[in-house]
C-alpha cells in the first residue's frame, strides 16, 4: 500500500474513532442535562432561604405525597417479583426453541412493549367488566357472589389495579432480558446434571437459575424502574384518587394540573433519586454475585 493509502486509511480510522466519541459522549451530555435539568430548575427557579422552604422538603411534608412514595415503593417492588415470577419460567421454556408461530408467539409477548400506555390502561379496564373473565374471576373469590362487583370493588380503581397495571408491561421487559439470559448459558452444564442423575428441575434450580442469576438481577432492576415510571396504564385502569391509588408518576400529574410546577419538580427528583439508587444497588449485588 503507497503512503498516501496508508495516511488515507489512518485519517479514515481517526476519524471514525472522533465520531464514535462525538456520538457517544453528545448523548451522555445530554442524559445527564435530561436528569439534571430537575435539580438546575430548583436552585436557580426557587426562592427559598431555609431548608423548610425547600420544595422537596415540602413536598415531603405532605401526607398525599408520602403516602404515595410508601405506595409506589410497596407496588413496584410486588410487581417487579410478579413479573420475575413470570419471566423466569417463560424464558427458561422459549430459550432456543424454534417452532411454528414462534415468530408470532414472541410478537404477542412484545404486545405490552409497543402498544400507547393509554391503549393498555382501557384494554385492561373493558377486561375487568368482560363478563366471561369476571365470571372465572369470582371461582376464584368465592366469598363474592356478584362477579361484576369483584371486579369493579376490588380490582378496578383499587391498588391491585396499580399492581396489575405496573406488571402487565415490567413483566414484558423481563421476559425479554431472561429469555436472551437463557440462550446465552451453555446448555452442556445442565446435560450434564441431568446425566448425573438430577431431575429437569434440580437441574435448572441448582445449575441453569444460578447461572441466570445476573440476568434476574437485572430483569428485576428493569421491571421495578419501568413499575415506577408507569403513567397511562394507571391513569385509566387505577385512576389518581389521594391517598388510594396515587403513587409518584401520577403525583407529578396532579401536582401539574393545579399549577404547582415546583411540586412536580420535588417529586420527579425523588423518582429519579429511587431509580439511580436501585440501579446502583441492583448493579453492585450483580457484581458481588458474579465475584462469588
Amino acid at each position: 500500500m503507497s503512503k498516501k493509502g496508508q495516511l488515507g486509511s489512518c485519517w479514515s480510522d481517526r476519524s471514525f474513532k472522533v465520531c464514535l466519541f462525538a456520538v457517544t459522549a453528545t448523548y451522555l451530555i445530554f442524559i445527564l442535562l435530561l436528569v439534571g435539568s430537575n435539580l438546575l430548575y430548583m436552585v436557580t427557579d426557587s426562592e427559598w432561604s431555609s431548608w423548610r422552604e425547600n420544595p422537596i422538603f415540602k413536598a415531603l411534608a405532605q401526607e398525599e405525597i408520602r403516602n404515595s412514595i410508601i405506595l409506589s415503593l410497596i407496588t413496584c417492588t410486588l410487581s417487579a417479583f410478579f413479573s420475575i415470577a413470570i419471566a423466569i419460567p417463560m424464558g427458561y421454556f422459549l430459550k432456543g426453541k424454534q417452532f411454528p408461530g414462534r415468530a408470532l408467539l414472541d410478537a404477542i409477548l412484545d404486545i405490552p412493549i409497543v402498544l400507547p400506555p393509554l391503549v393498555i390502561g382501557l384494554s385492561l379496564l373493558i377486561l375487568f367488566q368482560f363478563p366471561p373473565f369476571t365470571l372465572a374471576l369470582a371461582n376464584f373469590l368465592p366469598f363474592v357472589d356478584d362477579p361484576t362487583l369483584t371486579a369493579n370493588a376490588l380490582i378496578v380503581y383499587q391498588v391491585p389495579a396499580v399492581v396489575i397495571a405496573q406488571t402487565t408491561v415490567a413483566s414484558a421487559f423481563a421476559i425479554a432480558t431472561l429469555k436472551g439470559t437463557f440462550e446465552q448459558i451453555d446448555p452442556r452444564c445442565e446435560q450434564v446434571a441431568l446425566t448425573l442423575g438430577c431431575s429437569r428441575f434440580q437441574a435448572f434450580s441448582r445449575v441453569v437459575l444460578p447461572e441466570a442469576a445476573p440476568g434476574v438481577i437485572t430483569a428485576w432492576t428493569l421491571s421495578w424502574a419501568r413499575s415506577l415510571g408507569e403513567f397511562g396504564p394507571l391513569l385509566i385502569f387505577a385512576g389518581a384518587t389521594r391517598n388510594k391509588t396515587e403513587v409518584l408518576s401520577t403525583t407529578v400529574f396532579l401536582e401539574m394540573t393545579i399549577g404547582n410546577l415546583e411540586g412536580a419538580v420535588a417529586v420527579s427528583l425523588l423518582m429519579i433519586l429511587l431509580s439511580v439508587l436501585v440501579l446502583v444497588v441492583t448493579r453492585v449485588w450483580g457484581k458481588l454475585e458474579l465475584s462469588l
